[in-house]
């Protein structure tokens, strides 16, 4: 039997590894940084943990998650191509500085594939 995508991710402590090292260097990046100009810290945190709950949930992890749907929780904010094309780009370099393996690497942006259509503007 396959291990969970979750499992082989090293459970909840490598998914919030990475999902707070991915958010920490796209808060810092020119292009995306943006989206948390003249935003609490508070109101950060809880988004960095709604994020990491949304990631394990969905890769086989116990994990309830209470925020809204994609749709719903990118709605207003004109995320262009160019931002997820960035995105993606943060994502597989933290994933790549964690040793995260093609396999696991191939499924996670199979995933963050699949969101696509709900987060990036047409």
């Amino acid at each position: 039997m396959t291990n969970s995508l979750y499992s082989r991710l090293s459970g909840y402590d490598g998914i919030a590894m990475f999902a707070t090292n991915v958010v920490l260097a796209a808060r810092k990046d020119d292009l995306l940084g943006r989206f948390w100009t003249n935003r609490g810290e508070d109101r950060n945190a809880r988004e960095l943990q709604l994020l990491i709950d949304y990631f394990v949930k969905e890769t086989g992890g116990q994990m309830y998650y209470r925020g809204r749907d994609m749709l719903l929780a990118h709605q207003g904010m004109n995320i262009t191509e160019a931002d997820w094309a960035r995105f993606l780009e943060i994502a597989g370099s933290v994933a790549g500085e964690m040793g995260v393996g093609p396999d696991e690497g191939g499924e996670v942006m199979a995933f963050f594939d699949n969101l696509k259509d709900d987060i990036v503007v047409a």
